[in-house]
C-alpha cells in the first residue's frame, strides 16, 4: 500500500473565514489543495471543522456551516470520496481515489447535547476532538489553568461516542481529562496531531505515559508539523520531525505512529514541510532511517488499519 494519510488539517476553518478561497486550485492561499494532494499521492486527508476564535458564538449553526463546506467544496466541487464507513475507505484506496474524512475539533458547539452529537454522526462526522486548548462543557483543555478533568456531561459524551462509534481525539485535552477518558472509554482513541513532550516541552505535546497508553489501547498518534511542537531550536527541520516519529516508535511501537500535519492551522512551518509537496522529502528522509515496511506504516498503513477497523462497517 502506497501513499499518505494525514489525520488533521484546517482547510474548512479557512474556508469559513474566507469563502473566496478555492480548494480545487493549486495556488489558492491554502496549504492543502486537491492538486497538491494528488501530486503528493495522499490517499486520505482528514478535514477538521474548528470554529475560528473570531466567531463570537461557536454554536451548532457555525459547526453545520463547516460540515456543509466539506460536502459542498471538498467532496462536491473537488470530487474527493467521502469516507463514512470502512468499506468506503477500502474501496476508495483500492481504486486510487483521493479520500476525505470529516472530523470536528472541539465539542464546544454541541452544548452538552447528545442529540447534536448523533446529528453530526449522521452527517458524516467520524472523529471528535473533545476540546480545543481551553475548557468547555465537557472537559478541560491543555491551556486551562485549573487543569481539570471531564465534567459529568463529558463523561456522558465519552460513553455516547463509544455507543455511536464516534472516534475520540485526545489532542488538546488536559492530562487529567486524558486519563479520565482512558478509564471510561471501551474503544481505542487517537491523538490526531500531537508530538512528544520529552523532546519539545510545549504543553500540547504528550508525555511518555500517555504515548504508551494510546499504543496499549490500539490507538495512533499523528505527528504534528507545527515548529513550536517540534523543536525548541530557532528553525525546525524534517530531522526534528523524525526524532518525534522515532521516539513514538520506541515508546509505543511502530504501529502507533503516523502523520497529523495541522496544515492550514499553523502560522509557522517546518523547513521543507510547508505543505503536502514536502511529503516526498519526508519520505526520503524516513527511508534513510527506517525499512520500507516501516516507512509505509508511518505514512499510510497505521492510520489505514486503525480507521478500517474503527469506522462503521456499513451505513447506519
Amino acid at each position: 500500500m502506497k501513499g499518505i494519510i494525514d489525520a488533521h488539517c484546517d482547510v474548512l476553518s479557512k474556508l469559513m473565514m474566507n469563502p473566496a478561497l478555492d480548494f480545487s486550485l493549486d495556488d489558492s492561499g491554502l496549504d492543502v489543495t486537491l492538486p497538491k494532494l494528488r501530486q503528493a499521492g495522499v490517499a486520505m486527508q482528514c478535514f477538521a471543522v474548528w470554529i475560528p476564535e473570531p466567531v463570537n458564538d461557536p454554536g451548532m449553526k457555525h459547526l453545520l456551516t463547516g460540515v456543509e463546506l466539506f460536502w459542498d467544496r471538498i467532496v462536491g466541487q473537488a470530487g474527493m470520496k467521502a469516507i463514512r464507513t470502512a468499506e468506503d475507505l477500502s474501496s476508495g484506496t483500492d481504486n486510487g481515489q483521493q479520500c476525505a474524512l470529516l472530523t470536528v475539533e472541539g465539542a464546544d458547539a454541541l452544548n452538552g447535547s447528545m442529540d447534536h452529537l448523533r446529528t453530526l454522526f449522521q452527517l458524516g462526522v467520524r472523529c471528535l476532538g473533545i476540546t480545543w486548548n481551553y475548557a468547555n462543557w465537557a472537559a478541560d483543555g491543555v491551556a486551562e489553568p485549573r487543569k481539570g478533568g471531564l465534567t459529568l456531561k463529558g463523561r456522558q459524551l465519552v460513553k455516547e461516542c463509544n455507543n455511536l462509534g464516534m472516534i475520540m481525539d485526545i489532542s488538546h485535552l488536559a492530562e487529567r481529562s486524558f486519563w479520565e477518558l482512558d478509564e471510561l472509554s471501551s474503544r481505542p482513541y487517537i491523538a490526531s496531531h500531537s508530538n512528544v513532550l520529552e523532546l519539545c516541552g510545549h504543553p500540547r505535546n504528550l508525555n511518555k505515559r500517555q504515548i504508551e497508553r494510546i499504543s496499549e489501547r490500539g490507538g495512533v498518534i499523528g505527528i504534528n508539523f507545527f515548529p513550536p511542537f517540534v523543536s525548541t531550536e530557532t528553525e525546525a527541520t524534517i530531522d526534528h520531525v523524525i526524532r518525534h516519529i522515532d521516539t513514538v516508535c520506541e515508546w509505543g511501537g511502530e504501529r502507533s505512529v503516523a502523520l497529523g500535519s495541522d496544515f492550514d492551522g499553523i502560522s509557522k512551518k517546518v523547513k521543507g514541510l510547508e505543505d503536502p509537496s514536502g511529503y516526498a522529502r519526508l519520505g526520503e528522509a524516513l527511508a534513510k532511517r527506517f525499512s520500507n515496511e516501516q516507512v509505509e506504516r508511518i505514512c499510510v498503513r497505521n492510520w489505514y488499519e486503525f480507521f478500517v477497523t474503527q469506522l462503521p462497517k456499513s451505513e447506519c
